[in-house]
């Protein structure tokens, strides 16, 4: 009999390894998804100079190829949200997964074969744009359908945010990389990268079949319209600072590539370095911030203006110095400002609405952030023509106006209740 009971307990043994190396594949596979897509868009940022001169096109044309991508996705994700609700999520990632990889084909062929290719480039850009709505904002409720456990919850999440984050140390390193071997390169990576994301959907992601109740489109958007008539205040203002930081962010990196190309003679893999690190004071910042907040929305509110001010800081001295590695310092400063804001903007939403109702408002909060994301370069590009000290003014206060609203706007009361 102890032969059998111990048979018995290897065979549980055997079967909760299979299950937690099941459970970690299905992460893998998730958090594939919004490193991909970061890499989609931020894997560009370096190689847009080298763009402008391939094409011969100005620096807010080839900004343009980050905003396209943006702006297709803010109409988008929205839809993609709803639909996902609807029909299932892994129905609605994979798909949007294949339209993005052939807009990468679609611009890597253009690049490559068409003398003119600049606007097939952008049609290519927007159709990726369509597959990045459908898929990283999907993920969030996709975890939230998989893992009932609270803990397996927030575990998932924060290795999530973690390959997002690292998507953007990883991208200028590798755009540039790959624009070293030929400048079209990183177009024909992203279908490579998008592949890659749906094997792994396809293989380890098991979607919980759910028979979700059909809202009425009419009955869905007044729901919506309630939800913003009861926590409106609050949500405008963070949706407005994530816009506002995600604009900074963009905009200084677009000012960063450009000014390493243009002034110091830096291309290729050093400027991808360069590059790097701001994104990666703010990839270390958003990882300690996220591990010290808890459900802490006092001290996420004040963190997140502690972060908004550093920034404010960095980017007004931007305006008094042209010594590369100070810049570079300054620059890194105003990531770790950025890296404490964002967690802390995420987990009040997060904390701050119901579960039924937080996929609806994220989708929407993730469509205000890329408007900062498709302003971001366009913007600064005009800006650069004119006066950098104007550029580094307006963002300083763009900056001064999201650390007013997160004093005046958010107030959440000590035991964690935010109220308007």
């Amino acid at each position: 009999m102890e032969w059998m009971e111990h048979l018995y307990q290897q065979s549980n043994t055997n079967k909760k390894y299979d299950s937690l190396k099941g459970k970690r594949w299905a992460i893998v596979s998730l958090a594939s998804i919004p490193l991909v897509m970061t890499l989609g868009n931020s894997m560009l940022i370096p190689v847009l100079p080298m763009i402008e001169k391939k094409l011969n096109i100005s620096a807010f044309q080839s900004s343009m190829i980050i905003t396209v991508y943006s702006i297709v996705a803010i109409i988008l994700i929205p839809i993609a949200g709803y639909l996902s609700d609807r029909i299932g999520r892994k129905k609605v990632i994979i798909p949007s997964l294949v339209l993005a990889a052939i807009g990468g084909i679609i611009s890597g062929w253009a690049s490559w074969k068409v003398d003119n290719p600049y606007v097939l480039i952008l049609i290519g850009r927007a159709l990726q744009g369509v597959g990045a709505a459908g898929a990283a904002p999907i993920v969030l409720p996709l975890v939230g359908d998989m893992y009932k456990n609270e803990s397996e919850v927030s575990n998932c999440l924060g290795i999530i945010e973690t390959a997002n984050t690292f998507g953007k140390v990883l991208s200028p390193i590798l755009g540039a990389l790959l624009a070293g071997i030929i400048w079209f390169m990183p177009f024909f990576a992203f279908p490579v990268f998008c592949a890659i994301s749906i094997a792994l959907m396809l293989f380890f992601i098991r979607a919980p079949h759910t028979i979700q109740e059909v809202v009425p489109l009419k009955q869905f958007l007044y729901g919506v319209k309630q939800i913003f008539q009861r926590e409106g205040r609050w949500l405008y203002a963070i949706f407005a600072i994530g816009g506002i930081l995600m604009f900074v962010l963009f905009g200084v990196l677009f000012f960063l590539s450009s000014m390493l190309e243009e002034k110091h003679q830096m291309d290729g893999v050093k400027k991808g370095f360069m590059l790097a690190l701001p994104l990666g004071a703010l990839c270390l910042a958003a990882f300690v911030a996220g591990k010290k907040i808890n459900k802490n929305k006092v001290l996420m509110k004040w963190l997140t203006f502690i972060g908004i001010s550093i920034l404010a800081i960095a980017i007004f001295l931007l305006s008094f110095f042209e010594n590369i590695w100070i810049l570079l310092t300054i620059f890194f400063f105003s990531g770790i400002g950025i890296g404490i804001a964002l967690p802390c903007l995420d987990a009040l939403i997060t904390e701050g609405i119901e579960k039924k109702e937080r996929g609806t408002i994220t989708s929407i909060y993730s469509s205000m952030r890329f408007i900062g994301v498709a302003l971001g370069p366009p913007i600064i590009a005009l800006l650069m023509k004119q006066s950098t000290n104007v550029m580094f003014y307006l963002l300083t206060g763009l900056c001064l106006l999201a650390s007013i609203v997160i004093l005046t706007a958010i107030k959440p009361s000590i035991e964690g209740s935010d109220s308007a």
